[in-house]
């Protein structure tokens, strides 16, 4: 592991330490600030000649500020004649414009792809991605983690009996018959209309819900409305007990305050792929750590060992 270098940008320094600790090795030393009139300041200060060379930066909010960090690492550290960089991106940005889906839009995934490759990532691992085919933007090789295991652990650990797994929406059925052969569970599905991106009208549930242990699963939670208002449709159609296990917490807008009015959900379940701020936790948001899966993908990536037992 002398050859193992590990970077933190400032997206989520915490995360980074975590993952050291797990492969037992000291987080590499690097200056990443700004100059006086706002652009980004990088110096790395440790010697990366020849070595295997991992940064941890989730671009997660502020997303610009993240991405251009994560940019400028790379590019650094290219020119210090690292032999191989990989950029661990544990919540990839950008993801949600993924395919022109009305005229004159861009799709943003493919061109932080393009701007990744350009900087000089040899490679890329990433969790949970929004659409997989994204995998498929990028011309280097991508390690695509799920956050599966971490939740099926804790859920297990609850002891609940009668559950079903319900995915938000058709698009997320794949993920939620996943969960449901892991646990032994029923499957539902939320029929909705989204009106705009951040708000939806629950139709209705598709499947059997009344007197079960519901658990909604999906990769993102921005505003909530759709996971509250789906928690309500649940609700209506009695459900016993109601969570949700939710890969990447962005909670922008009004999330908490949603989440403090929406009483039906019992507890909602994230990751630590996204820093929680102090002024967005609460009582019912449980964060579970993917440090030691991360870690344990980094230590089998640069010994060049087979990382496909962790995509499960």
């Amino acid at each position: 592991m002398d050859k193992l270098e590990v970077f933190s940008g400032n997206a989520h320094p915490q995360l980074a330490k975590d993952i050291c600790d797990a492969l037992k090795i000291k987080l590499s030393n690097a200056f990443v600030g700004r100059f006086s009139e706002g652009e980004i300041r990088v110096k790395i200060n440790d010697n990366v000649r020849g070595k295997d060379v991992f940064i941890i930066q989730p671009t997660c909010p502020p997303t610009n500020d993240s991405l251009m960090e994560l940019l400028i690492m790379i590019d650094a550290i290219r020119r210090s004649s690292a032999s191989r960089i990989t950029a661990v991106i544990p919540y990839f940005g950008y993801a949600r414009q993924d395919r022109k889906d009305q005229p004159r839009v861009p799709i943003t995934a493919k061109l932080v792809a393009n701007l990744l490759t350009t900087a000089g990532a040899n490679r890329i691992l990433t969790m949970d991605l929004h659409a997989g085919q994204i995998q498929g933007f990028f011309d280097i090789p991508l390690d695509h983690l799920f956050s599966i295991g971490v939740f099926i652990d804790y859920i297990s650990k609850l002891k609940l009996n009668n559950l079903v797994i319900v995915s938000p929406d058709v698009g997320g059925i794949k993920m939620a018959r996943a969960y449901a052969k892991r646990l032994s569970a029923g499957l539902a599905i939320i029929d909705k209309r989204r009106d705009s991106p951040e708000k939806i009208e629950v139709m209705h549930i598709l499947g059997e819900v009344e007197g079960k242990n519901a658990i909604i699963v999906d990769d993102l939670i921005a505003t909530g409305s759709s996971l509250f208002e789906g928690a309500e449709a649940l609700k209506k159609a009695e459900a016993k007990s109601i969570r949700a296990a939710i890969s990447h917490g962005v909670l922008s807008g009004s999330a908490i305050e949603s989440m403090e009015q929406c009483k039906d959900l019992q507890e909602l379940l994230i990751t630590d792929t996204i820093p929680l701020p102090e002024d967005k936790k609460h009582p019912r948001i449980k964060v579970l750590s993917v440090a030691g899966l991360l870690g344990e993908a980094i230590k089998r990536i640069h010994r060049e060992e087979s990382v496909s037992c962790l995509f499960d």
